[in-house]
């Protein structure tokens, strides 16, 4: 409903208003409560009316709300269409480059696998699994710890 308040938990409170103030007390604290909410309204109301006099004709419309970031970022970044994002976003397509990048890279790896392409036999052998030569001790392997 508002405030994060459900239906039970409203019934609950209305329940316990009246327990503590009674029904011939509740009428006049439930408008004591309406007009406190009510003269606050007002003071914030003319608050944000002195803040935006002060600020001067530019910022006329000036918004508080626009103080929290992630709204403040949505009007100027997001709904702002001089920026071309739009046509940014649309023109890039992550899932094509990174198949274009996968494709480059497996043609590669077949030309490295062929030995047309690598002559570099130090760098081929040192992706395979190598044996000791006779007498040669190899340290340990962990495959955890790489």
């Amino acid at each position: 409903m508002f405030f994060d308040i459900g239906p039970l938990e409203l019934i609950a409170l209305i329940i316990l208003a009246v327990l503590i103030f009674g029904p011939d007390k509740l009428p006049k604290v439930i408008q004591d409560v309406a007009g406190m909410i009510r003269k606050l309204r007002e003071f914030s109301d003319s608050a944000k009316e002195d803040i935006r006099r002060e600020l001067g004709p530019e910022f006329k419309d000036f918004e508080f709300e626009d103080l929290n970031p992630k709204k403040f970022a949505k009007k100027h970044l997001l709904d702002n269409e001089d920026l071309g994002l739009k046509e940014l976003t649309g023109s890039f397509d992550l899932k094509k480059e990174m198949a274009e990048v996968s494709d480059a890279a497996r043609t590669v790896g077949d030309v490295r696998e062929d030995g047309r392409g690598d002559t570099d036999t130090k760098s081929r052998t040192s992706l395979t699994k190598e044996t000791p030569a006779e007498g040669k001790s190899v340290a340990p392997y962990d495959a955890d710890a790489t």
